[in-house]
């Protein structure tokens, strides 16, 4: 047999048994980051050193643990010089004037980005791991550990997302259990801080919750801001990258969208799609030609009846990561 031929079957090897873990192996990455970019990104980075030493892979570990293990460390590395990824909320408080001009959000903001749920989806058929994977990748829940240090937040995610033993961190991290056990107490705290009380989110598979969607797109294209009002809850928030300005609370939110975002009926078209475990709508917007062009993602936080949260994602090259044209036909 030649080299070349070995070659080949080993790499053919290579593919069949670590290509079943890309899906997650992403949605890990992208809770480290908080950028399908970056995550796609180190996914492949992954692989590279992955296939570089898979020859001195020994199997003292599965390979989906040695592989989230390469996979976390190249993250921790790349976080060292990366900016935290960032919702508005995150660089301050909320606007109290919703007639004021939008304060933008600068050059050195490093906005966080959606991510499409067929992306990293599971291909398991079991509704329980499918509810857990749309739990680990919540919104909210990423915002959140954007927050915290690099390493805290690799032992969170392992530990708490994950379900990995304490003593198997270590080892994956190069620390000791003590430090893993630290780090986690420490990482907690700050998470328990920074998550946002309220009802229970909605599955974006209940009818109830496409039912809040539905009507979220009704009344965008409809240019009906008293739907939206009926929609929103009195504690609702609405956050819009690439702004810094958020808005907290019916009373804000909706005078904000009626004078500045609904504009005329026919303006929006939406096509509902889902990120990070939740309802969401690619929006276009319609330019003085007529033309729908893409304008972001709005990811939605509801409950059985009501939007607790808006995101929206005002970059129009998201649209096209949820499979969708850059002009609406």
């Amino acid at each position: 047999m030649t080299r070349t031929t070995t070659e080949e079957l080993d790499d053919a090897e290579f593919t069949r048994r670590t290509e079943p873990y890309r899906r997650e192996l992403l949605a890990h990455c992208y809770r480290m980051l908080g950028s399908v970019h970056d995550a796609e990104d180190l996914v492949q980075e992954t692989y590279l050193r992955a296939w570089r030493s898979y020859a001195r892979f020994e199997g003292r570990s599965s390979l989906r643990t040695w592989l989230y293990q390469i996979a976390t460390n190249a993250c921790l590395s790349a976080l060292g010089h990366r900016a935290r990824r960032v919702l508005p909320s995150g660089l301050g408080g909320p606007a109290d004037d919703p007639g004021a001009p939008v304060e933008p959000g600068g050059p050195g903001v490093a906005w966080l980005e959606p991510m499409p749920d067929a992306l990293v989806s599971p291909e398991s058929a079991d509704p329980a791991a499918i509810v857990a994977a749309r739990e680990g990748l919540r919104l909210a829940l990423i915002a959140c550990l954007q927050h915290l240090p690099a390493r805290q937040r690799a032992v969170l995610i392992l530990r708490d997302v994950l379900a990995w033993p304490a003593a198997e961190v270590a080892a994956a991290l190069g620390l000791s259990t003590a430090a893993v056990k630290s780090l986690l107490q420490r990482a907690r705290g700050r998470l328990a801080e920074l998550e946002p009380a309220g009802a229970r989110i909605a599955e974006p598979s209940e009818p109830a919750a496409r039912a809040v969607l539905e009507k979220y797109v009704a009344a965008f294209e409809n240019s009906d801001p008293h739907a939206l009002e009926r929609l929103l809850r009195e504690d609702a928030t609405l956050e819009m990258t690439p702004a810094r300005t958020w808005f907290a609370g019916r009373a804000t939110c909706l005078p904000f969208i009626a004078a500045q975002a609904i504009g005329s009926p026919g303006d929006w078209r939406m096509v509902a799609v889902r990120a990070n475990g939740q309802q969401a709508a690619a929006a276009y917007l319609r330019d003085a030609r007529g033309v729908y062009r893409a304008f972001g993602v709005a990811v939605l936080t509801t409950t059985a009846s009501q939007i607790a949260r808006i995101t929206l994602f005002g970059d129009p090259g998201l649209v096209e990561l949820f499979g969708l044209p850059p002009v609406a036909a």
